[in-house]
């Protein structure tokens, strides 16, 4: 079994994964429900066929005409203003049937989906969403059943189920709008702009809808309203953000209009296209390659002696080639960026890994091998090839701040001064310093973020010459305005989630419940109920890191095109956080396992459940689970936490020792066994922010690391990160790096948004008025009763007070 497992891993394939926005619509609506739900697709039939029959008689929904259809929808939403809470309820489960596509009068996945979006868009038209939320904030604001929620001992299904299904609905018609398809009506496409319009301006108490979803998430972990179910809520405030700031595409499309804006040089490629381009390398080795490894180790070394003994005594034999299979297994490591190194960490013994890079032939083994090794077979078919960049995928980049950098140590080494920020000046310089400068201002790449800094800078310097800064009304800025009051509570609500969610975390008695709205009335009294509720369990965990993960990362791309503060001011409070120790604890785990965990039930999920007849489940059919390679929204998931790690320690050098001091290199390492180029190249990322730090064994013991670091991630030209003479390194500095950073935002924040001080009311630039006239001509408002005591004011505070008027004519 040992044998047949070190096969698997040395053979295992690439996993055909294409990173994006979200998997496909039916498993985003799939992962809406738990598998306890399902009893519940039953009712809201019942409940929908009740009132329809009533009436519409003898015929069904999917034969009536649009007209029919909006007047039900319109009899619909005048019973959801009814007081009865039992009857309202029954409205909107009617509702979310219709939502969910009318499936008792489909006969296929696909027709439930079609009249899903058909009916959905209809719900839009006739104002159904806007109902919904002024029910959703009726709910939230129930103290009756939040305090009662707080004193059970034990949360349910039955304790959120309004909630859960207002939040259905409106997950369904956000996400339903949000997919574009080819066969989009023009009307569809107009209501999709109008709709994500509303959803990102103030429509709800004068905020955007995500931030009423955010204050649910911090009212929930605040243990205020814990039969809040936070699954659907985190998925709705995603999709939301997704929908309203715009995706991946619509990022990269930003971001090129936002350079051509500012006159920069446009991107040296497309980074979506290159990283899909991009090859997986091989896995690490495991423990019993190792093994393998060190018994054929020692075999070759007897086999050697004992072939060099029959050379010396001219024996017949003395021809042949015994060790020509094992060059070519050697060949074949040569090629494998990531064999022979699991093992070793910079806590490694030396003596171990004196003996240079893994996989090279012995000179001794050189000597003897008289016909050349057979060529290896090619690591994937040649039409595949042709689809990947020739030479290295990313072109080198350089910033302003490294072409000072290197000129100021070129000026002090051949002339003896400096000159401060000019880069230009080269006089006295030897001609090969020209053809360096040259090169490095070829390669010169001046990011939005340094341009917003400098500007920033000139604001703060100039406020008055330079005026008011013009502020650009985006769905990104309306958003950060909208949190930035109470921004570190949800930072630190979302990191609470994903760390009671994370597989790695052990249940604690002070931690909080997100299981609220998966366990069920009455828990599993079998065997096999018992198996599918732990199935649920985990795939419900699964979900949350999922959704947690990608809102998090869409939130600090978008703060960061829309300004280098936003981005730096959520980063910092993620930090102090312990964002970073909380995702290298996510990764500390066996993550081939994590990522092909098979916590899915595919007869369950939606819409198959509903539409085909389900068969006995039975232990067996539970722990198959489904034939894929992977499960997507783990592997999504984990991509997305590393991003997050690559942009809170990208050129942050105190965030950069944290990684080092986590000890992150070892749980790094075992990442790069997932065979996704994209995962890969951001375990590579930050694996190579930190070599610097981790001593000259460590490079020296991970050569092969340092070859793919080298052939997948970009290039910056002076950038010496493969060796450990960093001037930037030094920790006291550390400290120093993040208050700078803190009293930069502190000031953009109160000079953008402050209106008491300097913000856009005026504060403290509004012009004084000298004129006397016109300064006693102004009503002053005074309290009551000063009226009353006025008199004893002015003995006081006036005629008591000794006046030096003698001190006018002095000279200052």
């Amino acid at each position: 079994m040992q044998a047949d497992e070190m096969e698997s891993s040395m053979e295992s394939p690439n996993l055909e994964f294409e990173y994006g926005d979200m998997d496909t619509l039916p498993a985003e609506l799939s992962e809406l429900y738990s598998y306890t739900e399902e009893p519940e697709f039953v009712l809201n039939k019942d409940y929908f066929e009740e009132d329809f029959k009533s009436q519409v008689r003898g015929r069904s929904w999917v034969e009536l005409s649009v007209e029919e259809r909006r007047a039900y929808v319109m009899r619909l939403l005048d019973a959801l203003e009814v007081t009865d809470r039992d009857k309202r309820l029954k409205v909107a489960r009617a509702i979310l049937y219709l939502a969910q596509g009318v499936y008792d009068e489909c006969d296929s996945d696909v027709d439930v989906l079609y009249w899903a979006r058909h009916n959905v868009f209809l719900l839009y038209h006739m104002g159904v969403f806007t109902a919904l939320l002024e029910l959703l904030n009726m709910e939230i604001d129930n103290s009756q059943a939040c305090s009662s929620a707080v004193r059970k001992p034990a949360i349910s299904l039955a304790d959120s189920t309004e909630l859960r299904v207002l939040l259905s609905i409106m997950y369904l018609m956000v996400e339903n709008i949000r997919v574009q398809t080819e066969d989009d009506r023009p009307e569809w496409t107009a209501a999709r702009e109008t709709f994500r319009i509303e959803l990102a301006t103030p429509m709800c108490n004068g905020e955007p809808f995500a931030l009423l979803l955010f204050t649910m998430v911090t009212k929930f972990c605040s243990m205020n309203a814990p039969h809040f179910p936070m699954k659907k809520v985190l998925l709705l405030l995603w999709k939301t953000v997704l929908f309203t700031l715009g995706g991946f595409e619509e990022l990269q499309a930003m971001k090129v209009r936002g350079r051509e804006r500012l006159q920069l040089a446009p991107l040296p490629e497309d980074s979506i296209r290159v990283v899909r381009a991009m090859r997986a390398a091989s896995p690490p080795a495991s423990a019993m390659e190792l093994i393998e490894q060190q018994q054929q180790k020692r075999g070759r070394r007897s086999r050697r002696s004992a072939f060099v003994d029959s050379l010396e005594g001219d024996s017949p034999f003395a021809k042949k080639q015994p060790l020509v299979k094992q060059d070519s297994l050697d060949t074949y490591n040569e090629r494998d960026p990531f064999k022979n190194e699991e093992a070793r960490d910079e806590d490694e013994d030396p003596e171990d890994s004196d003996s240079g890079i893994e996989g090279e032939v012995d000179p001794l083994d050189r000597d003897v091998i008289i016909q050349p090794p057979p060529p290896p077979p090619p690591l994937r078919p040649p039409t595949e090839r042709l689809n990947f960049p020739k030479g290295l995928p990313w072109a080198p980049k350089v910033r302003e701040k490294d072409i000072e950098h290197f000129l100021e140590t070129s000026r002090n080494k051949f002339i003896g001064f400096t000159l401060g920020n000019d880069i230009d000046t080269l006089v006295g310089l030897p001609r090969p310093i020209h053809e360096s400068v040259k090169t490095l201002k070829q390669h010169k790449y001046v990011s939005i973020a340094e341009v917003q800094i400098k500007r920033e800078q000139e604001l703060q310097k100039c406020p008055m010459t330079l005026g008011e800064e013009e502020v650009e009304e985006t769905p990104a800025e309306v958003l950060y305005l909208g949190m930035l009051p109470n921004l570190s509570q949800y930072v630190i609500a979302l990191l609470k989630l994903l760390l009671a969610a994370a597989p790695t975390s052990k249940a604690k008695t002070d931690s909080i419940n997100i299981l609220a709205d998966v366990l069920p009335e009455e828990m599993p009294i079998t065997v096999l109920q018992s198996m599918k509720l732990g199935i649920d369990v985990n795939r419900h965990k699964e979900i949350i890191v999922k959704a947690i993960s990608a809102l998090l990362i869409l939130l600090l791309k978008h703060f960061k095109l829309n300004h280098i503060y936003q981005f730096e001011i959520v980063s910092q409070h993620l930090v102090f956080a312990n964002c970073i120790p909380l995702i290298l604890k996510f990764f500390n785990q066996n993550i081939m396992s994590y990522i092909s965990a098979k916590n899915s039930i595919c007869v369950l999920d939606f819409p198959h459940c509903v539409v085909h007849e389900l068969p006995e489940l039975t232990a067996e059919s539970l722990e198959a689970g489904d034939n894929n390679q992977f499960c997507w929204r783990n592997l999504f998931s984990c991509i997305n936490l590393l991003r997050i790690l690559n942009k809170l320690t990208k050129w942050k050098h105190s965030r950069t020792m944290m990684l080092v001091v986590f000890k992150s290199a070892p749980i790094l390492k075992r990442a790069l066994k997932v065979k996704q180029a994209m995962m890969q190249l951001y375990v590579l990322k930050l694996l190579k922010i930190q070599t610097k730090y981790l001593g000259r064994q460590w490079r020296k013991s991970n050569m092969k690391t340092m070859s793919a670091i080298y052939q997948k991630v970009r290039h910056r030209l002076n950038d010496d990160w493969a060796y450990g003479n960093d001037i930037d390194a030094r920790p006291w500095y550390f400290q120093v790096e993040e208050c700078d950073m803190r009293e930069n935002i502190e000031k953009f924040n109160s000079r953008r948004y402050d209106h008491s001080r300097g913000g856009p009311a005026g504060g403290e630039f509004t012009p004084v008025d000298n004129c006397l006239q016109s300064v006693l001509g102004q009503r002053v408002e005074l309290p009551e009763d000063f009226q009353y005591s006025y008199e004893l004011w002015l003995e006081r505070e006036v005629f008591s007070q000794p006046i030096q008027w003698e001190g006018l004519l002095e000279r200052p």
